[in-house]
């Protein structure tokens, strides 16, 4: 397919002249794919000013209406679906249908959001004398600075955005540079939709400068953001400074419980195909695998069994499993902490190497006997590596499960009720799967506690992070 001319989207235009630009590399090959233009701060004040503008009619706009134009643009994305799939894979490397599925899951953002618009209820609260009327309003809290990664870059742009639109609120968004198509795909979409200039606006540039002059205007009045948990933490920073509210989704390193009476088969074939989808870069992927002793060594060799059974290779080619990853940098990290580990005493089962010269591709690699001396053992791998430690006891797996300060997804593998439930409670975790490996939905809360962020995405507790609550009480 032919790559799309980037550019800007402000006010509803797309724009792309006379602007300094960036280049846009395919994983696979490594070549150069296209040239992104890259915002002036001026640029950055207009989609800050038109957001404003559109604000007051947009919120004033009837939430049937803000549903109808919401559902149009996930009809839009689902129906370009097919065209759609390659940007994706271009940019970011994933397989074509894995691609057309994430496609699909963001036009479910706009559909959940279409329907939750039309259920932002306030409440009647009953007065103390009569004659009283007390009322608990929901009003959208003003344009919104979103902020999304590149590691799932048509699902995390739609999430924020539907949010917002759906709440009421307007949007600039800057997505990740690496990925910019697609966004601006989602972009073309809202546009043929009919949703009214201004409402939602678009740019790409240095995140550093872009990101402090949102959060340094007071015409923002809400940010949310998909990123590090470093860069996270500074964002709160600033906007505690002037007291915009923020949603943080940030990093994960998921561990996982399989305890001694888990169903194996199934474990190995939910943990392979999780740990594996998109190169491991997931911030939910199930990365560090706690498992009982007695069943230690036969799902060692099981899960790295699958993983040497997976095909890896750019995403356009049939029959691909696992494409490349996003970047260099992704790349030198599997090679540090595959060094870092071997040198720490773990074995290396599966992988653990580049594959070939040309393209950022690595092998899915299974790491057994890790300790907490190696450095993927507290840092975050964000890429195919899946790390394997035996255990004896449940308090024990818990301990494991809660040492690092992050809690964004978690994962337990029994058939046990009991062990369920007091596993279920005692993880630090914003999300707890047991025996599956879906941690988010459109109509689920998706977020996480400790060092992995900051309020809710998706679910109705999605909208209400865009939303304040006026308390009007009449005689």
């Amino acid at each position: 397919m032919q790559y799309p001319t980037l550019s800007l989207f402000i006010n509803g235009e797309f724009l792309n002249d006379g602007r300094s630009t960036r280049p846009v590399q395919d994983p696979a090959t490594e070549e150069i794919i296209g040239q992104l233009p890259e915002a002036t701060m001026d640029d950055v004040d207009a989609a800050i000013q038109a957001a404003h503008a559109a604000f007051p009619s947009w919120r004033r706009t009837p939430a049937i209406e803000r549903s109808r134009l919401l559902r149009e643009t996930a009809q839009r994305l689902r129906q370009r679906a097919p065209e759609l799939a390659p940007l994706i894979t271009l940019e970011l490397g994933k397989p074509l249908a894995e691609a057309e599925k994430e496609v699909i899951t963001a036009a479910e953002m706009f559909e959940w959001a279409a329907e939750e618009a039309r259920r932002m209820y306030g409440r009647i609260i009953p007065g103390r004398v009569p004659g009283i009327r007390q009322l608990a309003t929901l009003e959208p809290i003003g344009p919104v600075a979103a902020f999304s990664g590149w590691n799932a870059p048509a699902i995390t742009p739609s999430r924020k955005i539907a949010g917002a639109l759906g709440a009421g609120c307007t949007v600039v968004i800057k997505p990740a540079e690496e990925t910019p198509a697609i966004a601006l795909a989602i972009a073309h979409a809202l546009a043929d939709a009919g949703v009214p200039a201004g409402v939602v606006n678009m740019v790409f540039g240095d995140p550093g400068a872009i990101s402090n002059r949102l959060l340094e205007s007071p015409l923002i009045r809400a940010v949310t953001f998909t990123g590090s948990t470093s860069i996270g933490r500074s964002l709160a920073e600033q906007a505690a400074r002037s007291l915009k509210r923020i949603t943080l989704e940030l990093g994960g390193h998921a561990p996982v419980l399989v305890m001694q009476d888990a169903d194996l088969d199934a474990a190995v074939a939910a943990l392979a195909t999780a740990k594996f989808r998109n190169s491991g870069q997931i911030c939910t992927s199930p990365t560090r695998m706690y498992v009982h002793e007695s069943i230690y060594a036969d799902f060692s060799s099981r899960l790295a069994a699958a993983a040497d059974r997976i095909v890896v290779g750019p995403g356009t080619e049939n029959g691909v499993q696992m494409g490349p990853l996003a970047n260099p940098r992704r790349l030198e990290a599997m090679q540090q902490m595959t060094d870092d580990a071997r040198s720490n005493g773990a074995r290396i089962l599966a992988g653990g190497e580049r594959i070939g010269s040309r393209g950022w591709f690595w092998k899915p690699t299974v790491i057994a006997d890790f300790n907490d001396a190696c450095l993927a053992a507290s840092v975050e791998p964000f890429g195919p590596m899946a790390l394997l430690r035996p255990f004896s006891t449940q308090e024990e797996a818990i301990t494991q499960a809660n040492r690092l300060p992050f809690g964004l997804a978690s994962y337990v593998f029994s058939r046990d009720a009991r062990t369920i439930n007091t596993l279920s409670e005692a993880i630090e975790s914003g999300v707890v799967c047991v025996n599956h490996c879906q941690a988010s939905l459109p109509e689920t809360p998706f977020g996480g506690v400790k060092d992995s962020g900051i309020g809710r995405e998706g679910g109705v507790e999605g909208l209400q992070e865009f939303v304040q609550v006026k308390y009007v009480t009449q005689v």
